[in-house]
């Protein structure tokens, strides 16, 4: 079906010539189009959270329209027909006041989703918005992917590791480096959303089109707050926003996703990805993130919930549950034998599977690079025997 998202395109469908008959029409304001809307065909037409006259509603469904109306009282519209950006969630933010963060979007949808049960709502209403709400962002989400890059979907790689990684460790600029190479090789850099290692991924593919000296001196900036804990953390971000803003030269090759939830909204979404898809449900979120990283996962160190990541990955490729087995790497050797000792079981779990010959451990950035680069090279090469 047609998706019809801002009233320009309404306006271009219509000037076209095209009926609105299976047609979905996504958080217009359509008050004043009655006389359009009934001089056209609107079998199967879908409304979401369209504002519609009052005479109007129940002509349309009269006309075989479904109409869902918008919800009251809510800090976030269930039917958005895009993804969020930072700019868009932390619209308000002053830099030099870092309490503001209190007064933006983000922050009254973690309070109001706090208010309202958090996980947990009593409400049915409230839960039903969460759902069409986060149906939404996977629709969005979708046609980000589905843009193409080199005549080719977008290369989803992603990178996950701990919150807890601090700026200025060696971990957080190794995964910086490496997601920096991956974004100038046209991979889509994609991560959990948040701080640590997630923020390091996007601070990579942010400077992806500038230079070693100037991505030095950045994450010189951002070490001055290292923890998200840290009073001035998203304050650091913006000023290594401002300073090295994204140029329209770079804008194609630094572009990235960053997949957080309000589940966890006491950390801050990542201010690096030019694209954001927030979730309230971390389950959806969670799956939904190893799902469409289909050019391979990166494990940097983490911890309890980078584990849980690794054991889901590895059940989608142990049963080939998405189509694609592809590849899962391991970033620091004694970290995954030793400190959390994952790899030797996944290594015995892999025994006699496809994705065993995808299992990569190793602390060099370039192996890394080339296992994904050989792994894009084989999944061309079958794209055109099909």
């Amino acid at each position: 079906m047609v998706e019809i998202e801002t009233l320009v395109a309404f306006e271009q469908h219509l000037t076209a010539g095209k009926s609105l008959a299976n047609v979905i029409l996504q958080g217009l304001d359509l008050t004043g189009q009655t006389r359009v809307l009934l001089g056209t065909d609107l079998t199967g037409t879908v409304f979401l959270g369209c504002q519609l006259e009052t005479q109007t509603l129940q002509a349309v469904i009269a006309h075989g329209a479904m109409v869902f109306p918008p919800f009251s009282g809510l800090p976030y519209s269930p039917y958005r027909g895009g993804l969020y950006s930072p700019e868009e969630l932390y619209a308000g933010f002053d830099p030099a006041r870092p309490e503001s963060y209190a007064d933006t979007p983000d922050a009254r949808i973690y309070a109001h989703w706090n208010s309202r049960g958090a996980a947990n709502p009593p409400s049915l209403l409230e839960t039903l918005a969460q759902r069409l709400h986060d149906h939404a962002v996977t629709d969005a989400m979708e046609e980000v992917l589905a843009q193409h890059s080199q005549g080719r979907p977008r290369r989803v790689v992603a990178i996950m590791g701990g919150h807890s990684m601090l700026r200025g460790q060696p971990d957080y600029r190794a995964v910086a480096e490496l997601a920096r190479e991956l974004a100038r090789l046209g991979f889509f850099l994609v991560s959990g959303g948040g701080p640590g290692a997630m923020e390091a991924t996007h601070v990579g593919a942010w400077f992806a089109g500038r230079t070693e000296a100037e991505l030095s001196a950045a994450l010189e900036v951002l070490a001055k707050a290292p923890s998200y804990k840290d009073r001035e953390w998203l304050s650091r971000a913006f000023e290594v926003r401002a300073t090295w803003p994204l140029r329209d030269a770079d804008r194609v090759v630094s572009e990235s996703l960053g997949i957080p939830t309000w589940h966890y909204g006491h950390e801050p979404p990542n201010p690096f990805a030019t694209h954001i898809a927030k979730y309230f449900a971390n389950s959806v979120r969670e799956d939904g993130l190893l799902t469409i990283a289909q050019g391979g996962v990166i494990y940097s160190p983490g911890s309890a919930g980078t584990i849980q990541e690794i054991f889901q990955d590895a059940c989608q490729n142990h049963y080939n549950t998405v189509g694609v087995v592809s590849p899962m790497i391991f970033l620091g050797q004694d970290f995954w034998t030793r400190t959390r000792p994952v790899y030797p079981l996944l290594e015995h779990l892999a025994r006699g599977q496809d994705y065993a010959r995808y299992l990569l451990l190793t602390d060099s950035r370039e192996r890394i690079v080339q296992a994904l680069v050989d792994f894009d090279r084989e999944q061309e090469a079958r794209e055109r025997v099909r």
